[in-house]
């Protein structure tokens, strides 16, 4: 398996709203409500870091689930954020003047 590095787009505008992450992608406008699980991936997503150390790090130590489920789940969520533009995934860390900063 490749590593999958991710990072927040800066074509989108992103609020949090308690435990939640309200993003609305600047290429179709779509409004996306992350969830709990999803706001924590999405605040890690820093570039830097692998998205499989991410789920280790932050998925699993904060919600009760198996890395192999929390992966799965983690790299869907990806792909689909990703095909909104909502998020960049590389297989090599992204730059920094590619990232949103973290909000």
């Amino acid at each position: 398996m490749n590593a999958k590095y991710i990072a927040r787009s800066s074509a989108i505008a992103a609020r949090r709203l308690g435990d939640e992450m309200i993003v609305m992608s600047a290429l179709d406008s779509t409004l996306f409500t992350l969830n709990e699980v999803a706001t924590a991936i999405w605040q890690a997503a820093d570039g830097r870091t692998p998205l499989a150390d991410i789920v280790r790090r932050t998925v699993c130590r904060e919600f009760d689930v198996t890395p192999e489920l929390a992966y799965r789940d983690a790299e869907a969520l990806v792909d689909d954020l990703a095909g909104h533009g909502i998020l960049l995934v590389s297989e090599e860390p992204i730059p920094s003047g590619l990232v949103q900063e973290r909000r």
